[in-house]
């Protein structure tokens, strides 16, 4: 009989040789619990949202309410810009798959097959049906595996019969929606394009950039109006979400209620805000057609307020077409155009402002002290310094002239004078307080600055800084503005030395018509004057008295546009694109077009108490005489009208 000692002995020994073996099967436990754990959190947590929308899929499918724009409107109330009932066709790729499945054909067809349907029922182009399988392809390659739950754009704004035909085609198409959708409808057409702006389709990088403000196949402002107050005018999207089965298809209202609990089952859009204007489409309507020139800009500005009232760029484009699916072709000829309609010319563009800039240099002056009103200055037909000499518009000369006659004739040898005795940074400086130079601070977009020079801007190798300085002081040289600043230095001008910030939105209403915000007159109190121009009264009363002379006195500039009923003062121009003679000004009519000089004209009215500016710039028009002020005196002359006529429908209780 084996001792006690023995068996412990052998016990210990079986102890030994189980322990590995338990361990053994103790780690794979653990590792099998790990594994489990492990792929528990991958299903559960890190794609625990794809599958639960997944499941959700299986029987609930949401579809976006697309809310109302908000409307554009003009100062009286009429419509600018509203919007239009129209489908939009969307794809959901996840129940569109790439390949067949067993009765794949019965759900409604593959990737393939329903987008082979969709070219021919759409009749799309070749650039659109690569596009539906870009984004389809985007859609199950996203990082992000539930994008291809959410349905894209396929086709914008489709014609009735297409709606018809999709409608009788539904149940081979279940992954592809007909989603109502209110599309822009621009009244105005061309005229106010660049004022506007248009809509587009949002873009993947500004889907990347902000995904929780922007979904796919939403169009957002692109643009003017549009785009500056894209977040009022654009509402929030509601939300509908039916009872469908493995296929897309709806299940019918019942299924509805029986699977969707009420609160779920519908979330209304909210409109977006409206934005009404201070423009006056009839004014718009009237600057247009007294504009003749193939190029250029008409700007009206209420004189006391900075208000716009008429803004006009040419050529432009059709915020309509540009709002749709416009083909690369259609988009290929607006961009190769060389006149180039996507130019807004008000604010984004400028030029010389030829002898318009004879105002600045006639305050600079005054302020300086180096004239009077009353001091004369001989023209002997031009100016010379040094070897060179600048000719003047009369190779004769005009004479002995006073600061009102030099305007109302408007001499180069009497500005070029002036110019030099004032100097390049007095000038500049006179400019910058009128607010030249820099953005006017409309808030309508990017805005350039235009140039303008001084003595540390120039290079040595242009020429000397009197040389600037004589060529700056009528307008040429360095010294480039937009209409827009021509504008607001005018208005500072004729209202007393108020300078005003452009505005072109009076207030922000609510669909029911609620005033959200209402804008007041804006100084412009970056210059540090808390908007003021300060200069003497009386410098801004003889530049007054000159620019009346232009448009109602024998021998002004202007004076062939003047008007019977009204007294309005203004300024011509004509600024040089490029030499055309040196011994004698030339026809414009004889010259090619880009080589003609622009035409610019400058009015307010009217003189005695000024309401309005107007701003006329004819590019490649020739003299301001005959190509700019004639457009400014129908503009000044249809203002007016329009007034009487509102004063009489007020009386008339109308």
């Amino acid at each position: 009989m084996p001792s006690m000692l023995g068996l412990v002995r052998r016990d210990a020994d079986e102890i030994r040789e189980l322990r590995p073996r338990n361990a053994l099967g103790a780690l794979v436990v653990v590792c099998a619990m790990l594994v489990l754990i492990v792929r528990l959190y991958q299903l559960q947590i890190l794609r625990g949202d794809e599958y639960s929308a997944q499941s959700v899929s299986n029987f609930r499918k949401s579809l976006f309410v697309p809310a109302d724009r908000g409307m554009i409107k003009d100062r009286n109330g009429h419509t600018l810009v509203d919007n239009r009932p129209s489908f939009d066709v969307f794809l959901t790729p996840a129940f569109c798959p790439p390949q067949a499945k067993g009765d794949a054909r019965d759900k409604g067809g593959t990737r393939d097959e329903v987008m082979a349907k969709l070219a021919t029922y759409l009749a799309m182009t070749p650039d659109d049906i690569d596009r539906m399988k870009q984004d389809y392809q985007r859609s199950w390659t996203s990082r992000d595996k539930l994008e291809k739950f959410k349905p894209y754009l396929v086709e914008l704004d489709i014609p009735r019969d297409q709606v018809d035909v999709l409608e009788a085609h539904r149940s081979e198409l279940s992954c592809v929606d007909l989603i109502p959708t209110p599309h822009r409808n621009y009244r105005v057409g061309p005229s106010l394009g660049h004022v506007l702006g248009y809509m587009s389709e949002v873009t993947p990088e500004e889907l990347d950039d902000k995904p929780d403000e922007y979904r796919r196949g939403q169009t957002i402002g692109r643009r003017g109006l549009e785009r500056r107050w894209e977040r009022e005018l654009r509402g929030t999207d509601g939300r509908e979400n039916i009872a469908v089965n493995a296929r897309g298809q709806h299940l019918g209202k019942d299924m509805d209620e029986l699977l969707i609990p009420e609160n779920e089952r519908f979330v209304a859009a909210t409109p977006g805000n409206n934005l009404v204007l201070s423009l006056d489409e009839r004014l718009q309507e009237a600057a247009d057609a007294a504009f003749p020139g193939r190029a250029g800009a008409v700007l009206v500005m209420e004189a006391k307020t900075g208000f716009i009232l008429a803004m006009l760029s040419r050529p432009s484009f059709d915020p309509n077409k540009m709002s749709g699916r416009i083909t690369r072709a259609e988009l290929q000829k607006v961009n190769e155009d060389p006149l180039k309609p996507m130019l807004n010319r008000v604010m984004n563009e400028n030029y010389h402002p030829g002898s318009t800039f004879k105002a600045v240099t006639s305050l600079a002056a005054l302020e300086e002290n180096e004239i009077t009103p009353s001091s004369t200055l001989f023209c002997t037909g031009g100016y010379t310094m040094g070897n060179h000499r600048w000719r003047c518009d009369k190779p004769q000369g005009h004479g002995a002239l006073t600061l009102k006659s030099a305007l109302q004739v408007s001499c180069d040898a009497f500005y070029y004078a002036l110019g030099d005795r004032v100097g390049l940074d007095a000038l500049s400086g006179m400019a910058h307080r009128l607010g030249y130079g820099q953005p006017t601070g409309l808030d309508l977009g990017r805005e350039i600055p235009g140039i303008i020079p001084d003595s540390k801007s120039i290079s040595p190798a242009t020429g000397s800084v009197r040389s600037h300085a004589i060529n700056a002081a009528i307008g040429q040289g360095e010294v480039n503005v937009t209409p827009l600043q021509q504008a607001v230095a005018y208005a500072s001008i004729a209202n007393g030395g108020n300078v005003w910030i452009p505005q072109i939105v009076r207030r922000i209403e609510t669909p029911e018509g609620k005033v959200v915000r209402e804008f007041q007159p804006d100084p412009d109190v970056n210059n540090g004057r808390q908007g003021k121009l300060d200069v003497k009264p009386q410098s801004l009363a003889a530049v007054r008295e000159g620019l009346v002379a232009v448009v109602n006195e024998p021998g002004g500039t202007g004076y062939r546009s003047r008007l019977a009923d009204v007294v309005f003062a203004g300024k011509t121009g004509t600024a040089q694109v490029m030499k055309l003679g040196q011994k004698q000004k030339l026809d414009p009519a004889t010259q090619a077009y880009l080589s003609r000089d622009h035409a610019w004209f400058v009015a307010f009215a009217p003189a005695d108490d000024p309401e309005i500016v107007v701003v006329v710039l004819n590019e490649h028009g020739g003299w301001g005489a005959e190509a700019a002020a004639p457009s400014a005196s129908k503009v000044v002359r249809a203002y007016f009208e329009l007034k009487k006529r509102d004063a009489v429908a007020m009386k008339a209780g109308l």
